[in-house]
């Protein structure tokens, strides 16, 4: 199946219903009547975020989605039936965006939300309503009200707990195999990973989810390579696991290269927790090992962690300090949601 994050869709709410101009004419009933009913009002368009999807690809061949027109009124003050409603559903991590592609317009980040995207037109009243006192025979009927109709975006951000960045070929995608039961693409040629991918970690009696995006080279964000619009789906992570080749000429360099794109992506990223680990360390001597190390501690500011995913070595230790962020963001989380006491002297 085809990853599709991004989709751009027409949606209409459905028309309303004519209200009906008509009399009664019964046998054995002296006076007739105005008896004209109203029209349905028109079907809405919703959006429902939920389980078992975890792309847009429903949105690559249907982008016009229209509800029901509401049904016309009636004689014997019959209203017109209601026209269908229809329901767009997204996986949970879909942002609903304006034609503008700047004005969120929701945020489904939890399966089960519905949200109302636009409401149909209200049908228009029959002869009947128009009955007064002094006007016991009206001939007029409203027309229903126009649907609303727009452009929006869908854009998919992958809800994961930790997210793996770093250049192309930093062993992103063998790490996500090793600690999960995904199976991504693995080669040793640059941009392998097209696609963000998701893996659950299960360590230590507990479990996360992992995302993997393709990997970041100089320039990307103003487009080189793959460019940068993939690290949206590490934009919900609670860290960011950033791995650095260690048979690259220099770390401390590699390193910078993917923070500067991070940094000019924006949007926060920047200032997520972060854990920097040394990869592809069973592919070093001794000697080098020490010198990249030195070289990515002068660049982070701390010390990293070596690892290798194929020999095992420093995996356990990624997921133990992944673990550990996670968990005190949660508690973070669960402080702030918390409802406040409040306190009476």
């Amino acid at each position: 199946m085809k990853f599709l994050d991004q989709a751009k869709i027409y949606i209409r709410s459905g028309d309303g219903g004519a209200g009906c101009v008509s009399f009664r004419r019964e046998k054995f009933i002296e006076f007739g009547g105005p008896d004209g009913g109203d029209g349905g009002r028109g079907g809405d368009v919703w959006a429902e975020c939920v389980e078992g999807l975890n792309t847009l690809i429903d949105y690559r061949y249907q982008q016009h989605f229209k509800a029901k027109k509401g049904v016309h009124g009636m004689g014997s003050n019959r209203a017109g039936a209601k026209g269908d409603d229809i329901v767009l559903k997204v996986p949970a991590g879909t942002e609903i965006l304006d034609e503008d592609g700047e004005t969120v317009i929701a945020d489904m980040t939890h399966v089960g939300q519905k949200i109302l995207l636009a409401r149909g037109g209200n049908g228009g009243f029959g002869n009947a309503y128009f009955t007064t006192s002094t006007n016991r025979a009206p001939r007029r009927a409203n027309p229903g009200l126009e649907g609303q109709e727009r452009w929006i975006i869908l854009r998919l951000k992958l809800i994961a707990d930790a997210g793996l960045v770093g250049l192309p070929n930093a062993g992103k995608s063998t790490f996500l195999a090793t600690v999960t039961a995904a199976k991504p693409k693995i080669a040793d040629y640059p941009f392998t990973t097209l696609h963000p991918g998701l893996g659950v970690v299960r360590a230590y009696n507990r479990e996360f989810v992992l995302a993997d995006i393709p990997g970041l080279i100089e320039g990307a964000s103003e487009g080189v390579g793959l460019g940068d619009r993939f690290l949206s789906h590490v934009e919900r992570c609670r860290v960011l696991l950033h791995l650095v080749e260690g048979t690259s000429e220099h770390a401390g360099k590699a390193y910078k290269t993917v923070r500067t794109e991070i940094e000019a992506y924006g949007h926060g990223l920047a200032d997520k927790p972060e854990i920097v680990a040394l990869s592809k360390a069973d592919a070093l001597d001794e000697e080098t090992l020490k010198e990249q190390v030195a070289r990515l501690k002068r660049a982070t500011k701390r010390t990293p962690l070596v690892l290798s995913s194929a020999s095992g070595q420093g995996v356990q230790e990624a997921l133990r300090a992944l673990l550990s962020v996670i968990d005190e963001a949660k508690a973070e989380e669960a402080e702030t949601a918390a409802p406040q006491e409040e306190w009476h002297p």
